[in-house]
């Protein structure tokens, strides 16, 4: 198998507004679509950010239940002379950085968290050679 992306990856939100609050106008992302009290969708680059309500999910049956608890991890990746600004974005709108990394071969993320307490990296693009 060849695989060229993850295509989307899942958080999970029993605040849906409050979750599209925080991704569209904290993080600027594109919301693709929304269906009240069951999911919000974002455009994340060529990859799609999926926030479902467990608590609707878990029970449906058209599709497999989608549905998950805890405190989640996902990293967004931007361009090495984004790296400080977006930093500096993320600072502007009240979000407080939790930690500060500096990886191999000069690379850099940094760590917040969303409204449901999932853990939120910013890495800059190449860290994994890509």
């Amino acid at each position: 198998m060849h695989f060229t992306q993850i295509k989307e990856t899942c958080l999970y939100s029993t605040d849906l507004k409050r979750a599209e609050e925080f991704y569209a106008h904290i993080l600027g992302l594109e919301k693709i679509v929304s269906v009240e009290n069951r999911h919000v969708f974002f455009r994340a680059g060529s990859s799609v950010l999926l926030i479902f309500n467990p608590d609707v999910t878990k029970h449906e049956t058209s599709v497999p239940p989608h549905f998950g608890s805890g405190q989640l991890h996902i990293a967004f990746e931007v361009a090495r002379e984004d790296y400080v600004s977006t930093k500096e974005k993320i600072l502007a709108k009240g979000v407080t950085i939790e930690h500060e990394h500096d990886w191999p071969g000069g690379y850099k993320s940094f760590y917040f968290r969303d409204t449901d307490n999932h853990c939120i990296e910013i890495v800059e693009a190449g860290m994994w050679g890509k």
